[in-house]
């Protein structure tokens, strides 16, 4: 019955995706399929979802988020969802030492608390409570991973 309710979530937040595909919606979207919603930055400007899974969000610009490592966002992010996990990703990097290294799929594991990232035929480990929260992007990237406030990317100017 419980895996049937998560079906049915997910096909309806699909529809509602696909519909409205306001900014916020990319971060309901990843709790809906059993993700963390910080794996997207707070600069989300648009998201659309196909009913086939294939998703597309934009950012205000490419931007980097300290985690663990130093994480670099395109200005668009593709990929393909399904429950609990994100594959066929383009426009997210990982720094690892000194090489930047493209992330192809992310996998949620609840049981054990954890959030796997694969790169090619690598993958590493991280607590799924790193991305609870939706981080702030920052324009630039420091060498130590240290921001200063002025290098955040500017919240958008709402319309009154």
């Amino acid at each position: 019955m419980a895996s049937r309710l998560r079906l049915f979530s997910a096909a309806a937040l699909l529809l509602v995706a696909v519909l409205t595909a306001s900014a916020d919606d990319a971060h309901d979207a990843l709790q809906a399929f059993g993700l963390p919603k910080g794996l997207l930055p707070d600069s989300v400007s648009s998201f659309s979802l196909a009913e086939n899974g294939k998703f597309v969000v934009e950012l205000r610009a490419p931007c980097y988020v300290k985690f663990t490592d130093l994480v670099h966002y395109g200005k668009t992010i593709r990929g393909q969802i399904r429950y609990g996990i994100i594959s066929e990703i383009s426009g997210i990097q990982i720094k690892k030492s000194f090489v930047w290294l493209s992330i192809s799929d992310i996998v949620a594991h609840p049981a054990d608390g954890t959030v796997e990232f694969i790169v090619g035929f690598l993958s590493e480990l991280r607590p799924a409570t790193l991305f609870e929260s939706v981080p702030h992007c920052r324009v630039n990237a420091s060498p130590r991973g240290v921001f200063s406030p002025e290098e955040l990317l500017p919240l958008p100017v709402s319309e009154v």
